[in-house]
C-alpha cells in the first residue's frame, strides 16, 4: 500500500438504494491521513466553508488521560464523510473493500468524533484502533446534512448520566468527583433514615422538590477544598460525607420549618438550587469551627440566620447593599456567591459576637 493508497476491508450496511455506508477499523493516524477535520468558517467574501466547530482542550485532554491507560476502551466509532477518491469492491457477505485514495488530496471530512480522534493521535499509540463509520457522499451538501443529522440528535439527560456514574470506574478526573457526588445523592435519597429521603429530584425520582445538581454541587465544593476533602483518605469517607449533609440539612429543616417541608423551589429559595448551594458554604463555615457535624451543633450555629433571612417572602439586604426581592435570587454563580456572603457573614458575625459576650461574662 503507497503512501497515497489506503485500503480497509468494511462491513457495508444496506440503506437506501445506491448509498454506500460502511463500517472498518483504523488507526488515528490513517483516518487522518485521509480525513480533513474541517471547522466552520467564512471566506472574505463571506461564503461558509466547512462545519465543525473549534477544537476543546480540556476535552481533549481529559480523553488523552483516559486513552492513554491500558485498560482504556472507545467503542463509539468516528464519523467520516468522502468526496470521491474512494472504490468500493464487494467482497460478498456483506463484506467489501474499500480503496482511498489521497493523490489529489484527502477526500474524507470527519463528521463526528473530531475530539476523539484528536486525542487519540495526540497519544501516539499506533497499536490502537478505533471504528470508523463513513458514508459516501455525492456533494458537499450531502455531507453537511449528515453532519447536522448525526449532531442534531437529542442528547442523554444529565440527571441520567450523573445516577449512572458511580457504577463505572476508570472514569476521567472530571466525572469521577462528579461520580461522588452521585452516589452521596443516591444515599441521601434513598437511605430512609436521611433527612433528605424522597425529596431528591433525579432521573429515578422526577417528583422530588430539590434538584441532584444542587446537591451534587455542594458535594463537590466540599470534596475539593472542604470538610469532605480533610476525610479523602479515610476509608469512612462516604459515610462521613453522608452524615454530614443529612444531618446539615435536617438542622436546615428545624431552623427554619416553614421555609422548607411541603415546599418547592417556586415557593421558597432554601429548596431553591441558589439556596441549597449557598447554605453548603455555610455548612463549611459552620464544621470548621467546631469540627462537629452534629445536628445540634448545626442548630445553634444557624440560628442567628433566622431574622436575616427571606426565603419565601420580603427581601434580602445584601453586604453590597443591594435590595432584592425573595423569588428574583436566582441560581446562577453571581446570585448563589452573593447569597452565600451574606448568609456566611452573619454566621461570623454572630458567632464574633458570641465569643466577646462570653468573655465579658468571664470578667
Amino acid at each position: 500500500m503507497s503512501s497515497t493508497q489506503f485500503k480497509f476491508r468494511a462491513v457495508a450496511a444496506r440503506q437506501a438504494p445506491g448509498a454506500h455506508v460502511l463500517t472498518f477499523a483504523a488507526k488515528a493516524t490513517d483516518i487522518l491521513a485521509t480525513c480533513e477535520i474541517s471547522r466552520a468558517g467564512r471566506s472574505e467574501s463571506g461564503k461558509l466553508f466547512g462545519f465543525q466547530r473549534p477544537q476543546i482542550a480540556g476535552h481533549i485532554q481529559e480523553i488523552q488521560d483516559y486513552l492513554q491507560k491500558r485498560e482504556a476502551v472507545l467503542p463509539n466509532a468516528v464519523v467520516v464523510g468522502f468526496l470521491g477518491g474512494t472504490k468500493i469492491k464487494d467482497l460478498g457477505s456483506g463484506v467489501v473493500e474499500i480503496s482511498i485514495s489521497t493523490a489529489g488530496g484527502k477526500p474524507g471530512y470527519v463528521v463526528d468524533g473530531q475530539q476523539r480522534l484528536t486525542a487519540l493521535a495526540k497519544t501516539a499509540r499506533d497499536d490502537f484502533e478505533v471504528f470508523v463509520s463513513c458514508v459516501v457522499c455525492d456533494s458537499e451538501e450531502e455531507l453537511r446534512r449528515q453532519f447536522i443529522l448525526i449532531n442534531n440528535t437529542r442528547p442523554l439527560p444529565k440527571s441520567l448520566i450523573y445516577e449512572l456514574l458511580p457504577e463505572v470506574k476508570a472514569l476521567p478526573k472530571r466525572l469521577t468527583s462528579r461520580a461522588l457526588a452521585a452516589k452521596l445523592v443516591e444515599l441521601l435519597n434513598y437511605r430512609q433514615q436521611s433527612s433528605f429521603y424522597g425529596l431528591i429530584s433525579m432521573h429515578t425520582n422526577p417528583g422530588g422538590a430539590i434538584k441532584d445538581t444542587s446537591l451534587q454541587k455542594v458535594i463537590m465544593n466540599s470534596a475539593d477544598s472542604g470538610a469532605i476533602r480533610d476525610h479523602a483518605d479515610a476509608p469512612t469517607r462516604m459515610e462521613f460525607g453522608y452524615e454530614l449533609l443529612s444531618n446539615f440539612y435536617a438542622a436546615v429543616a428545624q431552623v427554619f420549618p416553614k421555609d422548607w417541608h411541603e415546599q418547592t423551589p417556586r415557593t421558597s429559595r432554601l429548596v431553591h438550587g441558589a439556596g441549597v448551594v449557598s447554605m453548603g458554604y455555610v455548612m463549611e463555615t459552620l464544621y470548621s469551627r467546631t469540627g462537629s457535624i452534629a445536628i445540634e451543633d448545626f442548630v445553634e450555629g444557624l440560628r442567628p440566620l433566622v431574622k436575616n433571612s427571606a426565603w419565601t417572602s420580603g427581601a434580602w439586604t445584601f453586604v453590597d447593599g443591594t435590595v432584592t426581592k425573595w423569588d428574583e435570587v436566582e441560581n446562577t454563580p453571581r446570585q448563589i456567591q452573593r447569597l452565600a456572603l451574606h448568609l456566611v457573614g452573619r454566621v461570623k458575625k454572630a458567632g464574633v459576637l458570641k465569643q466577646h459576650s462570653a468573655r465579658g461574662k468571664a470578667r
